[in-house]
């Protein structure tokens, strides 16, 4: 069986109307210790150069917590975009309260307008919100794509007590969503596609 790594370079095909969703990239995350894949915001931003300058639809998500201790509140710094992945002016941003972008948004009704139906998916958490996401997005009948080192999350506390590390957190989630609900790709397959050429 092939693996991702195996794949041929030549593999994926993305429609021009895929939408790049990029999930709950913000500030809030940085106070977090122990997080894996430091390289996750360059890739996105890579990500959102090729999205741009092929003037492909690029799609953001912001976590307004409504819980009253999270820095993730509405008007607190840690709601803030990172800037190296934030918005320009024109992108859409849905907001959410809840970890799937679908629920309480307008995320469907804005592809179902947009015409598409492919979304390829990146951001802060790989087993939380971009899971989540991921997994609605598989059970609508979007083709999902999520570009797994354009994610990343931190360590996992078991009910005894265990710690799962950030990196294992983060395989587990990719690995239940490929197959299933998502396909998982890396970014050089997604910069490949848009591009037009074979990843390096």
């Amino acid at each position: 069986m092939a693996t991702l790594a195996s794949r041929p370079a030549d593999a994926l095909r993305l429609p021009a109307d895929a939408v790049l969703l990029t999930i709950d990239v913000q500030k809030g995350f940085d106070q977090f210790p122990d997080r894996n894949n430091p390289e996750c915001e360059g890739n996105i931003a890579s990500l959102h150069a090729a999205w741009r300058k092929a003037r492909r639809p690029l799609w953001h998500v912001k976590h307004n917590s409504e819980e009253p201790a999270s820095v993730f509140r509405f008007g607190l710094p840690g709601n803030a975009f990172k800037p190296e992945t934030g918005p320009e002016p024109g992108e859409p941003v849905v907001t959410k309260a809840v970890h799937s972008a679908f629920i309480g948004t307008d995320l469907e009704e804005r592809l179902q307008r947009a015409g598409s139906e492919t979304l390829v998916l990146c951001g802060i958490q790989t087993n939380y919100c971009v899971a989540s996401t991921a997994r609605m997005a598989g059970n609508l009948g979007y083709k999902t794509f999520v570009v797994g080192d354009a994610c990343a999350t931190f360590p996992q506390k078991l009910l005894g007590g265990d710690v799962v590390a950030a990196q294992l957190a983060h395989d587990l989630a990719l690995a239940e969503l490929h197959g299933e609900f998502a396909t998982v790709v890396m970014t050089a397959d997604v910069l490949a596609a848009v591009r037009g050429g074979p990843a390096r």
